[in-house]
């Protein structure tokens, strides 16, 4: 067994991106960051975007509208942000406070700036191969840990478990890709399939995303398969000073054992999302430079 270090896969992404900016002339790349309302985490997130923003080159716009803001108020200042030109990516940092409608705030970005990936133009561009949209980050986090993990999906069976938006469908998408380290056979699981630990017993790349602490269980997985672990849950810990330890959608203890190679929580994926986040801001800079 091999751990699979996100945050130096994370550096290395990061030290090219940084390298890359400096090299630019003009205007540098410019992300908005818009946070409503102050989940702890999200106030973390955000900090976190920002300084390794700052540490590429990249500039970051952190609003912070009033959480009393309404639907239409928040589309408002999106639609702002979409006509501003020296904005290149726009992220709203989920989840947002209800009553809002994040899916509607979502697809108000420009397809243009939706550095998230959440776009339907975006999330259609992916389904057609078309890579001139933006990959979700955490989908693109992990086919990079993949790639410079030297593990090539083609052939592979790759087993998904979770359908959400943000992680199981994009990833599932790119790992069917017919490109070099795509072209896999994959499986969607999900809270609704029957005998899941007979299908995640086949999978020679099984993807944990299905939001449940440790999960995934050593009887569930193939001896030598390759395990990413995309789940951060918070699970109470009166051993803990802080009351809790964060564990992934995989049970480490009995997994680790039996995959030749396994992301851990935290320092597996996490960091590749931040990673992905500010490559596809430059990205968008640069696309935004061709149009001119």
């Amino acid at each position: 067994m091999a751990l699979i270090d996100g945050n130096q896969v994370a550096e290395t992404i990061i030290a090219e991106l940084k390298a890359h900016v400096a090299s630019l002339k003009g205007r540098k790349p410019c992300l908005a960051l818009v946070r409503v309302g102050d989940d702890p985490a999200s106030v973390s997130y955000v900090r976190k975007k920002e300084k390794t923003a700052a540490e590429i080159g990249v500039e970051s716009r952190v609003i912070l509208p009033p959480v009393t803001i309404s639907q239409g108020e928040l589309e408002i200042l999106i639609e702002g942000l979409n006509g501003d030109p020296t904005v290149d990516g726009i992220l709203v940092q989920s989840p947002l406070p209800k009553p809002l409608n994040e899916l509607a705030i979502f697809r108000r970005v420009s397809p243009d700036k939706d550095v998230d990936g959440f776009h339907t133009v975006n999330l259609g561009k992916l389904a057609q191969d078309d890579d001139s949209g933006f990959v979700s980050c955490t989908p693109a986090g992990i086919m990079e840990l993949l790639a410079r993990s030297k593990v090539d999906l083609a052939g592979k069976h790759v087993v998904v478990v979770g359908r959400s938006l943000i992680v199981g469908k994009p990833v599932a998408l790119l790992a069917l890709q017919k490109r070099a380290g795509a072209n896999g056979t994959v499986t969607v699981c999900h809270s609704g399939t029957r005998d899941l630990p007979a299908i995640t017993r086949q999978a020679d790349v099984l993807i944990a995303a299905i939001g449940r602490p440790e999960f995934v269980t050593g009887d569930m997985v193939k001896p030598g398969a390759v395990v990413i672990d995309v789940g951060i849950n918070r699970v109470t810990d009166p051993s803990r000073k802080t009351g809790y330890r964060l564990t992934g959608d995989v049970h480490f203890p009995s997994v680790e054992p039996k995959a030749s190679l396994i992301t851990p929580v935290p320092g597996g994926v996490g960091p590749m999302t931040v990673a992905m986040l500010m490559r596809n801001t430059v990205k968008a800079h640069a696309l935004a430079h061709a149009n001119r």
